[in-house]
């Protein structure tokens, strides 16, 4: 078995379940056991300072939390880019790190970044997770389309077009003609 992990899983035009509709998810684990991993492109409507606002100061406190997914909503992700603290966290795709620990989760979030630090991050409440097997029927029935997370793609891009952009790239990368086709007989 090929292990997803650091790839997006995008969500197919048929795929209507609204947990999942149109969403990209950013695999941090895929083993024969199980499989878990991270919606990346649902803000919600609570701010990162009103979800934390007993924690003070906090870095990008009008930026949403994301929704993960829908298990252990409560429990809350920090992606970022902070190579620093790299060295701590897992590194899910090159230049993208999963905070592993309270300490990482601290300086990336709560305490005032430096000037000259640069720190884009993402908070994310809550995870989508599969059993034995449940992924691979879900990919076998079409319900996903995989591709390669590009690095720095994440953070940088509008959360809201994150689908669009992400189908966009599929569909060049496995279309079997150009898309301007000079003569239309080739068709």
């Amino acid at each position: 078995m090929l292990s997803l992990q650091g790839s997006f899983l995008i969500a197919a035009d048929q795929l209507r379940d609204p947990t999942f509709y149109r969403s990209v998810v950013l695999m941090l684990e895929h083993t024969p056991e199980n499989a878990m991993g991270l919606i990346v492109n649902r803000p919600t409507g609570t701010t990162i300072g009103n979800a934390l606002a007993q924690h003070d100061p906090v870095n990008g406190i009008d930026a949403p939390v994301f929704c993960g997914g829908p298990v252990e909503q409560n429990a809350l992700f920090v992606l970022h880019n902070c190579v620093a603290l790299g060295k701590q966290d897992q590194e899910i795709v090159p230049g993208l790190f999963l905070a592993g620990s309270e300490g990482s989760f601290d300086a990336v979030v709560r305490k005032k970044a430096q000037p000259d630090r640069d720190i884009l991050f993402r908070l994310i409440s809550g995870y989508a997770g599969w059993g034995a097997g449940q992924l691979e029927s879900e990919l076998a029935r079409g319900d996903w389309r995989v591709s390669p997370a590009p690095e720095g793609m994440l953070l940088e891009e509008d959360p809201y077009s994150l689908w669009e952009v992400c189908m966009r790239r599929l569909n060049c990368v496995t279309r079997l003609l150009p898309h301007n086709v000079r003569n239309p007989e080739w068709n």
